[in-house]
């Protein structure tokens, strides 16, 4: 039973920025428990290459929503709310926490915003407006959009074909422009209030501490586990699409050798890493401290916000008085 103030909070940041290990030094002073709002943690054996927490690692502090799909079955953002809405549900009625910890932005835009539930893909017509912009261009099939759903078309970049194509997908298949059905969404934790803490270490430390763990990985045995993915599931599993476990596939298959599996995990997960502080910052409401999890100013930085609550106060207001004595945590503009 859900209790009479519902409260959450998530912890966001780019792969490698200690998300963890600050949710980690939460829960030890507040009674939580961890949601993990991770794309690829959620698939059994996938452990070193997603940087899953060992059981000793969590501390005694209860893990949801690890290791809970087959490692050759698509797991969706619906698939996601349907596991992770009762688990927190669940969590808050005991009278606990919940704490979202990850770095997949549409898991969590998922559970806040709610999901959009638009007509199912359709193969044939997708190949249709992919043939179209091979042979008109982008920029033609992207003016298809605009005529049809011109508030789509403005939110969606000319050049992201997938992005164009779906919207296009939908407005034909439900003869309704996609912008009107995704106001229809409903949270499924509607009535929750919510706290969004980002973490922004510079690009330099955040490049720093993915180089470390990416060791860390290939020397705790990074091959060894692709190599169990393979012989148990397939090449097709859609785990070993992922980045790192792509890599070392091709490792695996004489496409590369470890050096060049290692450099070319390490620029795409630095890429992805851009993605993801790109999609967070145009989250609403997130409260960003510079720095990564596991540095203790940021920790304490956290801890006093959280202690200023419920005073009366907004995110600038209380960075304002923080910079006063010396805490350097900022919002995003």
């Amino acid at each position: 039973m859900r209790s009479s103030h519902s409260f959450l909070i998530a912890i966001v940041g780019p792969t490698g920025s200690g998300k963890s290990a600050l949710a980690l030094r939460l829960a030890r002073s507040i009674p939580s428990e961890i949601v993990s709002c991770d794309a690829l943690q959620v698939y059994r054996g996938a452990d070193i290459g997603t940087g899953k927490l060992s059981f000793s690692g969590r501390r005694g502090i209860p893990h949801h929503l690890l290791d809970v799909a087959c490692p050759s079955q698509e797991f969706s953002a619906a698939d996601y709310i349907r596991l992770a809405a009762p688990i927190i549900e669940d969590i808050d009625g005991r009278g606990k926490l919940p704490l979202l910890v990850g770095g997949t932005g549409l898991y969590l835009r998922a559970l806040l915003r709610g999901l959009f539930e638009g007509p199912g893909r359709d193969a044939t017509l997708r190949h249709r407006i992919s043939d179209i912009a091979g042979r008109r261009g982008l920029r033609f099939v992207h003016r298809m959009l605009a005529r049809l759903d011109a508030a789509s078309a403005e939110r969606i970049h000319p050049n992201d074909l997938i992005r164009t194509v779906r919207a296009l997908e939908v407005c034909l298949l439900a003869k309704r422009p996609m912008s009107d059905l995704m106001k229809d969404r409903r949270s499924p934790l509607a009535g929750y209030s919510r706290l969004l803490f980002g973490l922004a270490p510079t690009r330099a430390e955040l490049a720093r501490r993915v180089e470390v763990r990416l060791r860390q990985m290939f020397a705790s045995g990074l091959i060894g586990e692709v190599q169990r993915l393979l012989s148990n599931y397939g090449p097709q599993a859609p785990v070993l699409k992922a980045i790192g476990y792509r890599q070392v596939a091709q490792l695996l298959a004489g496409e590369m050798d470890v050096e060049q599996a290692k450099q070319s995990t390490l620029r795409a997960t630095l890429q992805y890493a851009k993605r993801q502080m790109t999609w967070f910052r145009r989250e609403a409401g997130v409260v960003w401290f510079p720095g990564s999890g596991d540095d203790p100013k940021v920790g304490e930085a956290i801890e006093s916000y959280l202690g200023a609550r419920p005073a009366p106060r907004s995110p600038m207001e209380f960075f304002q008085l923080r910079k006063e004595e010396g805490v350097h945590a900022k919002t995003a503009s």
